[in-house]
């Protein structure tokens, strides 16, 4: 692998850039921008309070037809401060570090992509280098799908499958919120006037996982948080739930029981909302004619590779549940994402890039597609 990919690599994660962190967020959009216009893009953002999105364009050059999209993201999972207990090393083709894997080793083949095919004939290439991606894109899906519309086939730069195997398909996912309004009182000398809503809380979930397990579900209770003292009765509560679907017919059955929540206690009350959503994507023949052509392209570089479905969620599941032409997992290969055992493959970037180069270039996806 190039030194400079290292480099950038190096740069990008010593960037810390957690999820809704603006500030963080912003001092890598400026030095990605940055490479990305040397690379040849022209670069854009959709602003947003949390964080912008990065919207890339490298125009076509001797390729006519529909943009090629690549869907990527900056921010990770790990707070500002994690560097210091989880530092960046390099280890023969082992290197470590906050979100070198999920995803920031895939934004450097991409970038290093680019870069070589800038002056050759391609077709037009757009990114979108999503903000928020690591809790379900809830402001992106809109520019998700409006790229989509217009694209010829989608990429996603999310990590592949353990070795490096693409993604096909993926479980459909969404963030939930239980919410309950109890009555405070006080909790020892007039109890009764009260209505509690964490033990409220704590009933709806017991009966949800019930019915969660009734079908072929995922179900996670991610966060829960309420009260205040132990000397009032809880007034306030809520539990944020993760749940990821493989058939469109559970998940609609599912939410419409999360819906239809309602109090055991009289005077405690109870509603539900959907913090981000991502509609499952099914593997197609659009999807498997784009693996077949990938996968030749691969075997012209010595590189063997097959895709199948993912459990996980991204911004993919959008573009895939829409019907377009959809490949997830070109990121380099690794491991241990949202773990504090992160890791990505030196020789994987070098494989990446080198793949993404071929894909993007003259004789790659665009003309084939014609």
């Amino acid at each position: 692998m190039p030194s400079s990919e290292l480099e950038a690599l190096h740069r990008y994660t010593v960037l810390e850039s957690p999820t809704g962190d603006a500030r963080s967020l912003a001092a890598l959009a400026e030095t990605l921008e940055a490479d990305a216009g040397r690379a040849g893009f022209t670069t854009a953002r959709e602003p947003h309070p949390t964080g912008d999105h990065l919207l890339w364009n490298l125009p076509a050059r001797g390729v006519a037809g529909p943009p090629i999209l690549l869907l990527s993201h900056y921010d990770t999972v790990w707070p500002v401060g994690t560097l210091a207990a989880m530092p960046w090393s390099v280890e023969g083709d082992v290197v470590r570090g906050p979100g070198v894997y999920d995803t920031k080793a895939g934004l450097v083949a991409l970038l290093a992509a680019a870069a070589e095919i800038k002056d050759q004939d391609h077709p037009e290439v757009r990114v979108i280098v999503v903000a928020d991606e690591e809790i379900g894109s809830p402001s992106a899906g809109d520019l998700v799908r409006a790229e989509a519309g217009r694209a010829a086939v989608v990429l996603g730069l999310e990590p592949p499958h353990p070795g490096g195997d693409l993604k096909t398909g993926r479980r459909g996912s969404t963030r939930a919120r239980i919410e309950v309004t109890g009555v405070e009182a006080h909790a020892a000398l007039d109890p009764d006037a009260g209505a509690n809503a964490i033990d409220e809380l704590v009933d709806q979930l017991i009966h949800f996982r019930a019915v969660a397990a009734r079908r072929p579900v995922l179900l996670n209770t991610g966060t829960i948080a309420g009260g205040g003292r132990t000397n009032v009765v809880a007034g306030r509560a809520h539990a944020d739930l993760g749940l990821r679907f493989s058939d469109p017919a559970d998940e609609e059955a599912l939410l419409g029981e999360l819906r239809a929540l309602r109090p055991v206690r009289e005077r405690a009350a109870v509603s539900a909302r959907l913090l981000s959503h991502r509609p499952t994507w099914r593997p197609d023949h659009a999807g498997a004619l784009l693996l077949d052509r990938i996968r030749g392209i691969a075997a012209g570089l010595g590189q063997t590779l097959d895709g199948r479905p993912a459990d996980g969620a991204a911004d993919t599941n959008t573009t895939g549940a829409l019907g377009r032409p959809t490949v997830d997992g070109l990121a380099p290969r690794g491991g241990g994402a949202h773990a504090r055992t992160e890791w990505v493959s030196a020789g994987g970037m070098a494989e990446r890039t080198a793949l993404l180069t071929a894909l993007l270039g003259p004789s790659g996806l665009v003309p084939r597609l014609r």
